[in-house]
């Protein structure tokens, strides 16, 4: 599409040097990361296991692709800082009943579905995906091929808790096609480690490590976080370079979120160990500055890659996409989600499944869809979203052509351009005619340049992340 334009700058003309003034005017600011558009805050029970399925059979087999995400919500151990849906078992049997749940849902709605939908790429995530047994995780791999057209080459990507992987799982993820890990490391530091509960010395990332590329599987994304208790400029730009060490492909750099009020264990946190606003973003900084100076390159909001890897080769060609496992090559039009909480994305719309265990159970033994909620798209949803994703990735967007795109007037957002003089006069902002683009500067803040595309943002404001 000629909206997009591609970001062409070198990794090491990356600046985040953001200053004190311009954090402080934002910090209270909520906006979502959009990972879609309408974001999930929006979903409501209206779409219903019957709406859900009414769309499954409408997909048209020979014309989509699709990808498969499968939600895993288990941990051994609570990490303090988290914020995803999980459960912390000590045995292995709630995972084994889970796990049978999940294998009834993903031949439900293969039934479902007319044909035998193609897929480019499998998600397991969680919670820990590898908790399950090595043999538990091979049958539900030969499960997806059976039920759905796994092209040759699929990508078939884990996430990762080193401190639980053991090298049967790590063989065992390698004779089943994976070629692709995450791995959580957050930090590698001892005292941040110990502050939030999430003890993992570097030796056993290493180890993690050589098993996984022993089995053949050599792209690896290791995620690290900002904003933790305890974090230094000097610790975190420390554990930039240790995971550089190991040659990762990707770097996932999050920052903290704490919401002690959403996800209680994280009262455990000592908020006097936290940063402030503009010490978060120096933190974020130093980490940006050491992986840019390894020739890494900044893939939106908070991945880096190396030139090479093929989010870096979609970025620099405009078609890098963005989808609720954050930045991503993957533009299939259906993904399809399994597993309690787990969202999925149809031509239609949105659609979620119960975030309960229970709910989720109840629904699929009595032999029907979990769905708990979801979004039906409008055409104006499908255009602000294409805005959105485009700036998202790109960090900039012809306005114009979009609208052109999906057969307006290349006006139809003047007024919405008009409206965005205060972000250009305060630099977190660009508008040439009618291209936005988010000066390098000000990459940190490209949510809010985005959130003034959002016409829902008003109605939930209150449960989404600070801008900074």
């Amino acid at each position: 599409m000629n909206a997009i334009l591609p970001v062409t700058s070198a990794a090491a003309s990356l600046n985040v040097g953001l200053n004190a003034g311009l954090l402080a005017k934002y910090d209270g600011l909520r906006v979502p990361r959009y990972t879609s558009y309408p974001t999930a805050p929006h979903f409501t029970p209206q779409v219903s296991a019957d709406v859900y399925r009414g769309w499954l059979a409408e997909l048209d087999t020979a014309s989509l692709a699709g990808s498969l995400y499968l939600h895993v919500p288990f941990c051994q151990k609570m990490c303090w800082y988290c914020g995803c849906h999980t459960k912390i078992v000590a045995r292995y049997a709630p995972i084994a009943e889970y796990l049978g749940h999940l294998r009834r849902e993903v031949g439900m709605v293969a039934d479902l579905i007319p044909g035998r939908l193609k897929v480019r790429h499998i998600h397991f995530g969680g919670g820990t995906p590898t908790m399950m047994a090595p043999e538990d995780f091979e049958s539900i791999i030969a499960l997806l091929r059976q039920r759905y057209d796994v092209v040759d080459g699929a990508e078939i990507a884990v996430e990762i808790d080193p401190r639980t992987l053991t090298k049967e799982m790590a063989d065992a993820l390698g004779r089943a096609g994976v070629n692709r890990a995450s791995l959580g490391v957050q930090d590698f530091d001892g005292d941040v480690q110990a502050a939030i509960n999430r003890l993992q010395p570097q030796e056993m990332t290493e180890r993690t490590l050589e098993w996984l590329r022993a089995a053949g599987i050599h792209h690896v994304n290791l995620d690290l976080m900002y904003g933790l208790p305890k974090q230094s400029v000097e610790s975190v730009a420390r554990s930039a370079r240790i995971a550089l060490s190991m040659d990762p492909d990707r770097l996932s750099v999050f920052g903290y979120a704490h919401v002690p009020w959403m996800k209680t264990h994280q009262k455990k946190i000592d908020e006097s160990a936290l940063a402030d606003t503009l010490g978060r973003w120096e933190q974020f900084a130093a980490i940006a500055e050491v992986v840019t100076g390894a020739g890494y390159h900044p893939i939106g909001l908070d991945h880096f890659a190396k030139p090479t890897d093929e989010l870096s080769v979609q970025q620099a060609e405009g078609r890098l996409s963005r989808n609720f496992q954050g930045y991503t090559t993957d533009d299939a039009e259906v993904l399809l989600g399994f597993g309690a909480s787990s969202i999925g994305a149809l031509p239609q719309g949105y659609v979620q499944n119960a975030v309960p265990f229970d709910q989720y159970a109840q629904a699929i033994e009595a032999g029907k869809l979990a769905t708990g909620k979801g979004l039906v798209l409008t055409d104006e949803d499908r255009l602000r979203r294409d805005l959105i994703v485009r700036l998202m990735c790109d960090l900039a967007v012809d306005v114009g052509a979009v609208a052109t795109a999906h057969g307006l007037d290349a006006g139809a957002f003047d007024a919405d351009l008009a409206g965005m003089d205060d972000l250009v006069a305060d630099g977190v902002a660009v508008v040439e005619g009618r291209r936005v683009s988010v000066p390098e500067s000000a990459r940190p803040l490209m949510r809010i340049v985005a959130a003034r595309f959002d016409t829902y943002l008003s109605t939930g404001a209150g449960r989404h992340s600070r801008a900074v």
